[in-house]
Order: structure tokens, then sequence, then C-alpha cells
């Protein structure tokens, strides 16, 4: 599969937020606009609430989750994996969900 490189332009102060945050989650900007990209072909629509309220709380509750689920991970060692070995394992259980429909 061919890849292409996609740029945009963000505001500096956004992009040093959400750079600290994916940061937080162990993962860099790049890699969150892939899973991005990807959940919105999987999910055919934006793949996150678009309402208008304060999410304050609920997001300090997610990156709390993430950060028990990174936690976790270092726990049983799978905070290292490489990338192709993330996408082998994720492959291996569509494979299996595929199987059992």
């Amino acid at each position: 599969m061919a890849n292409s490189m996609i740029q945009f332009r963000a505001d500096d102060t956004i992009r040093i937020k959400a750079a600290k945050i994916c940061e937080r989650l162990g993962i860099d900007i790049q890699t969150y606009m892939r899973i991005c990209l990807y959940r919105l072909v999987e999910d055919g629509g934006i793949p996150f609430s678009m309402t208008l309220c304060d999410n304050t709380e609920a997001g300090r509750r997610a990156i709390e989750a993430a950060d028990r689920i990174n936690a976790a991970s270092e726990r049983r060692g799978a905070a290292s994996m490489p990338l192709d070995e993330i996408n082998a394992e994720i492959r291996a259980y569509r494979r299996e969900k595929e199987a059992g429909q």
C-alpha cells in the first residue's frame, strides 16, 4: 500500500498542548493523526462526539484512564512493542473476529 504525506497548519499553542497530551498517552502527534484517520474510515464518520459542552472533567477522566492503561501495559511488558508487532496483533484479532462471524 502506498503512503502519502498529509500536511496542515495548526496554532502553536494547540499543537504544544496536543503534543503534551499525546506524550502522556505514550504516542506522538503523527501516531494520533494516523489513529484518527483509521477510525474515521472504520467508523464511517467522525470518531468522537461533536457536542458543545464542558469536557474538562471528561478529559481528565480520559487521561487518567489512559495513564492506567499505560501502567498496565508496562507491567505486562507490552508498552515497548514495536509498531509492526502491534499491527500484527490487530490483524490477528480481526482475522479471528471475521472467522467467528
